[in-house]
Formats: structure tokens, sequence, C-alpha cells
């Protein structure tokens, strides 16, 4: 969704400003009356779409969490070929585009991400990803380059702040890496037999 159809959407006015105040000052000392004087609405009008601040980090986290179930989803009904593995790292990287600053909190919030139930939800779809792009039999090196590949597009949102170039450039830069991961990852005497049917993806 665009900022600008984000911006024309209550609810989620209000999850962009929360989300802005729990990256800048912490979740802990963020209260809804704060949250309320920024957006320039009363408590009242807040509290009809959240009642609590777990409840807008809730929601965040939701909407996160149903492109990539989506993927999940997806990438399960696919054959196990390395072109549908280096598909999901592309489609996965797409689906961080606008996450960025959900990112952030969560770097800058572990704790509170820890104590609410969002943080078991995330970790579960993390494993499940992994666990579509390695193999079964894969061995510990071949693992760790598929969990880097996953995490290195979550990291390169914050350490690419710090290069110059054009963010889309480094977008692809961040994809570029985390597809080799993938792709050392699987070597051809370790990939399943292709069948016939799986000479290209669908979509």
């Amino acid at each position: 969704m665009s900022t600008q159809a984000r911006r024309g959407n209550t609810r989620q006015r209000i999850q962009d400003i929360a989300l802005e105040l729990f990256s800048e000052q912490g979740y802990d000392k963020t209260s809804l009356r704060e949250i309320a004087e920024k957006l320039e609405v009363t408590k009242a009008a807040l509290y009809y779409h959240f009642k609590t601040k777990e409840d807008i980090v809730i929601g965040l986290f939701q909407d996160l969490g149903r492109p990539i179930d989506e993927l999940i989803a997806w990438a399960e009904g696919q054959p196990r070929t390395l072109e549908t593995k280096q598909e999901l790292i592309r489609r996965y990287s797409e689906s961080l585009r606008s996450a960025e600053p959900l990112f952030r909190f969560m770097q800058e919030n572990h704790a509170a991400v820890r104590d609410l139930s969002i943080g078991e939800s995330f970790k579960s779809r993390m494993l499940t990803l992994f666990g579509l792009l390695k193999e079964p039999d894969a061995e510990l090196t071949d693992q760790v380059r598929c969990i880097t590949a996953l995490f290195s597009m979550h990291a390169g949102m914050f350490s690419m702040q710090n290069l110059e170039g054009d963010p889309e450039e480094k977008r692809k830069a961040i994809l570029e890496v985390a597809t080799e991961l993938v792709t050392a990852a699987n070597p051809p005497h370790r990939r399943p037999a292709r069948p016939d049917s799986a000479q290209t993806v669908s979509p």
C-alpha cells in the first residue's frame, strides 16, 4: 500500500504514527495519549481503533505477516527446485519494501517484542521460510547460508543506510547477495531432480 493510501486510512495513520514514536522514544516510554496528540485526535477516537499499545503492534505485525503467509503458501505448492527458492527470496524482498519502519522498531525494542505475542509468530514464519530454502539433509554450512540469506535482507535495511547510492540499487544489491547464498546452499549434486513440469515457476 502506498504512503498516500495509508495516510487516508485512520487506522493505518495511527499505526504509522505509533511506530514512529515507538522507534524514536521506545515502546515502553510512549503513551496512547502521546500518539493521540501527535495525530491531533482525542483518546476516544484512538480507542475506537485500538484499546492498547499492544493492539497497535499486533495489527502492524498482522499487516506484515499477511504477505509472508501468502508467500509461504505459494512456496509450499511449488517443486523444491533452485528456481523456486530463488523466486522465494525475490518475492520476500518485495514484501519487505514497506516493512523497514517495523524492522527498525523490532531492532530498537527487543525486550518489548520478546514480551509480546508477536515475537513468537514472527520467529515461526522465519523458521518456515528457512525450511523452504534449505534441503532436509542440508549440511550445516548450507543451513547457515540459507538463514543468512533471510537475515541479510533484514540487516541490509539498516546497514545499507550508511552507504552512498540509490535506495533501489542498494535493495537490488542485497537481493543479489541473498540469492547467491541460496544458490551456494543448493549445489547441483544436492538438488532434487527437477520434473519436466517445473521448468518455470508458477505465479
